[in-house]
């Protein structure tokens, strides 16, 4: 069939080139379009292996100069012409005849040589990094070894700061492992280089990172969560406090009159800093309530409560509470 194929075909301009074009323009379109559409860089890629052969077959044509003078004349005589076996045509009706046997040993080329069979030609034998043979002709460079994996626990304040820790081999090596500030705990640390052994060179060690809870703060993404315990006299007539930090000084805080129990109050910039942003810290503030009164203090509470015998607190506290 690749006589009526060199009719049906267009390989100029399968190959997005000129008829005109030189040897070295041949080359550099093949080159280029067999690195785009080769199949063992498109797997499963179906469009991608029926391009890949239409442009080794046009490059195995163009590319040699008796079988690109014939498939010129062949397509200025014969284009737009269709034959089949045993049609009219030719002297003995058949394609091949009548161009007087020129296709003798070329079908064999085109159904089974480089350009049908995902193939790359010698000459290009460096097109992607290396050597190209066997069925599929194309040679994976040489990989890395695999990574290794390793666990590792570390206080809180290692986490906020940054920390380096040492990580003991069965051989006794120490391979040190640098924690960066600001690392959220289950986050894993790439060391470079010391994975499994390969080819290309070692793989990379992952090392999963846990981080110990602490008694005070709490992380909230980049943000760090407190409680602080505020007087009710604090809360009602509103207070400045001090509130400390992870960077070890004290901030103060505005408490507004009137803060209830459980509102939280922000600090912009005072939470977790890492490479590539700064939390804030948020405050929430917890109103306690004494335990045990002296007789002032009793005197003072009941004078309160007096005072304010006609609020309702838990007005409409019904109505809320209805299925």
């Amino acid at each position: 069939m690749a006589s009526q194929d060199w009719v049906d075909k267009d390989f100029y301009a399968i190959l997005g080139i000129a008829k005109d074009a030189s040897d070295a323009d041949i080359k550099k379109a093949y080159r280029k379009l067999a690195r785009q559409h080769h199949p063992d860089t498109n797997s499963g890629d179906t469009a991608s292996e029926k391009k890949f052969k239409d442009i080794s077959e046009a490059y195995s044509v163009l590319s040699d100069p008796d079988e690109r003078q014939q498939y010129d004349a062949i397509r200025a005589m014969g284009g737009g012409a269709r034959f089949a076996p045993g049609g009219a045509g030719a002297a003995n009706g058949g394609f091949e005849d009548m161009f007087g046997g020129l296709f003798t040993g070329n079908a064999g080329r085109h159904a089974g040589g480089f350009s049908t069979s995902g193939g790359i030609p010698p000459e290009f034998a460096d097109l992607f990094g290396g050597g190209f043979g066997g069925q599929s002709g194309f040679q994976r460079p040489p990989s890395k070894g695999a990574d290794r994996t390793a666990t590792t626990t570390i206080s809180f304040a290692g986490s906020i700061r940054g920390t380096t820790i040492g990580l003991r081999e069965p051989n006794g090596e120490v391979i040190d492992v640098r924690v960066p500030a600001g690392i959220k705990d289950g986050q894993k640390v790439r060391v470079r280089g010391k994975g499994q052994p390969g080819p290309a060179g070692n793989g990379d060690l992952m090392v999963a990172v846990s981080v110990k809870p602490h008694d005070f703060y709490t992380r909230d993404g980049d943000n760090l969560r407190i409680h602080v315990p505020v007087t009710f006299p604090e809360a009602a007539l509103g207070a400045d406090i001090e509130v400390p930090t992870v960077d070890g000084d004290k901030v103060k805080v505005r408490v507004p009159a009137g803060t209830p129990s459980g509102r939280t109050l922000r600090v912009k910039g005072r939470g977790v800093k890492t490479a590539k942003a700064t939390g804030d810290l948020l405050v929430t503030i917890d109103v306690a309530v004494p335990k045990n009164l002296n007789k002032d203090a009793e005197a003072a509470v009941k004078a309160f409560a007096e005072a304010t015998a006609d609020a309702d607190v838990r007005q409409g506290l019904a109505a809320k509470a209805r299925l």
